[in-house]
């Protein structure tokens, strides 16, 4: 409780004094006693209340939230022309009043809901959007009475404001910008440029009624319900289409790695082909030259084939025949010659 809250009781409390005092005197002078000892006790109760009272209608408290404009008739314009700041201050009793106005901030919300927002019941703002489907918007405004224009604001609105001023410049400005774009630039790709374009709207015009504008809340945009199956529908539709695509990238990404997969196992096939041919003409080129130092060898030494003959036949070979005109000569083992036994003819006897 500040210091006028108090004064203001004490103002209270002293008119109950003087009532006490008053029927005091009254009992006294019933019962024909000194009546004149009590004058003075009401006297000063009234004086009391009065000085009491007149402080009282003088002292103003200003809120740190707040700014007072003083209404003043020894005032030629009938108001002072600079708001009271915050504290303790003094208006001439009964001559000056005080009207206060807070300067902190103030939300004003427009809902479907029942009980959300400053008017009771369905207070969403019906708009048409630029091919003329219809839309509910829910939207809040944080707003604040600007300090340096109050008396202006006063003078203008009283306090009207919120009433004749937030709310029909909010609801005006969500209605023409709303019908500057489609239903479907509102639901997905220009949304915040829509709540852009409320905003500079509505800061413009509440700037020129002695407001400012904080915040605009585009809170919700609801649509009709035919309009809102066919959305729902064409969300279906894009979901299955995009999981179409995306089995048929599966199958394209599983082909792919079978390509690669094949493409490996023949890479890998014509390297081992490479490195049979390979091997094979090391191998042949190795024969030829093999055949080279034999050539060359047997050039030098005709008798090395006849001997190398030789050497291949088996242990067991004892008789070999050869051509008439065979140029080659074989030292064979000498073969012993098996005597002949000759058998006596049988005598003939007489």
């Amino acid at each position: 409780m500040n210091v006028a809250s108090v004064v203001q009781v004490l103002a209270g409390l002293s008119w109950m004094l003087v009532i006490g005092a008053v029927a005091f005197a009254g009992a006294m002078a019933a019962r024909r006693g000194n009546v004149a000892r009590v004058v003075p006790l009401v006297i000063g109760a009234v004086a009391l209340a009065i000085a009491l009272n007149v402080t009282a209608a003088g002292l103003v408290f200003i809120e740190p939230q707040e700014r007072a404009v003083v209404i003043s008739a020894l005032q030629p314009k009938g108001y002072r022309e600079a708001a009271l700041e915050p504290g303790l201050r003094w208006v001439v009793p009964f001559f000056e009043t005080t009207r206060t106005y807070p300067i902190s901030r103030q939300t004003y919300t427009m809902s479907s809901a029942q009980i959300e927002g400053q008017v009771i019941g369905d207070d969403s703002i019906p708009a048409r959007t630029k091919d003329g489907q219809q839309v509910q918007i829910d939207a809040s405004l944080i707003y604040a009475i600007d300090p340096a224009k109050i008396i202006n604001l006063h003078i203008t609105w009283q306090n009207r404001y919120e009433d004749s001023v937030v709310r029909p410049v909010a609801r005006a400005a969500i209605r023409d910008a709303v019908s500057q774009y489609g239903v479907e630039e509102i639901v997905s790709s220009k949304r915040a440029e829509l709540e852009q374009a409320i905003t500079d709207e509505i800061a413009k015009t509440l700037a020129e009624q002695n407001l400012m504008l904080s915040d605009f809340l585009l809170r919700n945009i609801t649509f009709s319900e035919e309009y809102a199956n066919a959305v729902e529908q064409k969300q279906i539709a894009e979901q299955q289409a995009q999981q179409a695509k995306f089995v048929v990238e599966q199958r394209k990404q599983e082909a792919e790695q079978a390509r690669q997969v094949a493409q490996g196992q023949a890479d890998a096939a014509v390297i081992a082909a490479k490195g049979d041919a390979e091997a094979r003409l090391i191998q042949a080129n190795a024969e030829a030259k093999a055949l080279e130092l034999i050539a060359a060898a047997l050039k030098d030494n005709p008798d090395l084939l006849q001997y190398t003959y030789v050497q291949k036949l088996g242990d067991d070979v004892q008789v070999m025949l050869v051509p008439a005109n065979s140029p080659y000569l074989f030292q064979l083992p000498t073969v012993t010659p098996t005597p002949e036994v000759i058998t006596p003819a049988p005598t003939a006897t007489p």
